[in-house]
């Protein structure tokens, strides 16, 4: 365990002070980018338009035969492109990989001045980022990278999942937690092939007799999950995310899961196809009703004190705070999309 003391000292001489608070940035959708597809990476300049991160992605779902064309790829990328307001991550390869030195290494000391996050898979516990928090260090002072380089850690392993607090506290490099649900399901051994979502033979039945037909109301797979991490990410001040979901053909199924990880604390998720930008883009953004309704509390109550009724209903202080939360997250979205600033009237 990290004393308090030490806890935002650098950990190499010459590296970058450790940020006591994260940037504010808006991050509701992580596009993925195959980064060894030429034709993709092509289309980044614009891409950066419609999305709030770029992730270089070098793990899974790029064949082992191109993991050094994805790391030379992404470092292309990155030094050709003006990012401007909009992210750029890396998913390196695992800790226990053949490649993750080689990603490591090479990425800092050739675009680490521009790389805001990279991203740790299959983390199991806080040693695996105390590991990437030292080495990080190192590779910083070595190639005078002026900002520090947040990590966000992949949980998608039971064993991550029993260290989800130790692993959201590790450093002060960390930026925030996804769920990964394909390689958590394989991990505790669950009886599905979906990539995130929902299952038909997860459900309840409805009340009624023996015999007769009962309504069967499908249940989340990943709530138990999503709670815990969103828990330990707020409880740690770092951000949580819902993670990948696979079935592009179900953008309904897609909607109602970012959804309910939105409506959970979650910041955003993965898009994994172009398809699902606006629909991260719809979901992780409030609606305006909403954002009404809590512009309606935070005048009534200018100060969070006290108590008063609105539309029939009470707010107090507790209700304040949840205002705030919608309005804050408003007045990211609005410096951001125009058009969502003026429906918000912000």
């Amino acid at each position: 365990m990290k004393l308090p003391r030490p806890f935002f000292q650098p950990l190499a001489i010459g590296a970058p002070a450790p940020l006591r608070e994260l940037p504010v940035r808006l991050e509701r959708m992580i596009h993925f980018v195959p980064p060894q597809v030429e034709k993709v990476t092509a289309k980044v300049p614009e891409l950066i338009r419609q999305v709030d991160v770029v992730l270089g992605n070098l793990e899974d779902a790029i064949p082992a035969d191109a993991k050094e064309a994805a790391r030379k790829g992404f470092i292309a990328m990155a030094k050709a492109t003006d990012f401007g307001a909009t992210g750029l991550w890396t998913r390196i390869n695992a800790l226990n990989s053949p490649w993750a030195l080689d990603d490591i290494t090479e990425i800092v000391a050739a675009i680490g001045n521009k790389l805001d996050v990279m991203m740790l898979p299959k983390v199991e516990g806080a040693w695996d980022i105390h590991y990437l928090d030292q080495l990080l260090a190192q590779l910083e002072a070595r190639h005078a990278v002026k900002k520090p380089i947040l990590i966000h850690a992949i949980l998608e392993t039971a064993q991550g999942v029993n260290n989800v607090e130790a692993i959201a506290g590790a450093s002060p490099r960390m930026h925030g937690m996804s769920l990964g649900p394909a390689d958590l399901a394989a991990s505790r051994g669950m009886k599905t092939t979906r990539v995130g979502g929902g299952h038909p033979d997860y459900y309840v039945l409805a009340d009624g007799k023996p015999g007769e037909a009962r309504p069967r109301f499908q249940q989340d797979l990943w709530h138990y999950t999503t709670a815990r991490m969103v828990d330990a990410c707020a409880a740690a001040g770092i951000k949580p995310f819902y993670g990948p979901f696979g079935d592009f053909a179900d953008p309904d199924g897609c909607e109602s899961q970012f959804r309910n990880a939105f409506l959970m604390g979650c910041a955003g998720a993965w898009s994994l196809h172009p398809s699902q930008i606006a629909i991260a883009k719809r979901v992780f953004s409030p609606d305006p009703a909403e954002v009404a309704m809590a512009k309606k509390i935070l005048d009534a109550m200018p100060d969070g004190s006290g108590a008063v009724m609105i539309d029939g209903k009470m707010q107090d202080d507790a209700t304040w705070k949840q205002a705030k939360v919608v309005v804050d997250l408003a007045r990211l979205v609005a410096a951001k999309d125009p058009d969502l600033a003026v429906r918000y009237r912000l």
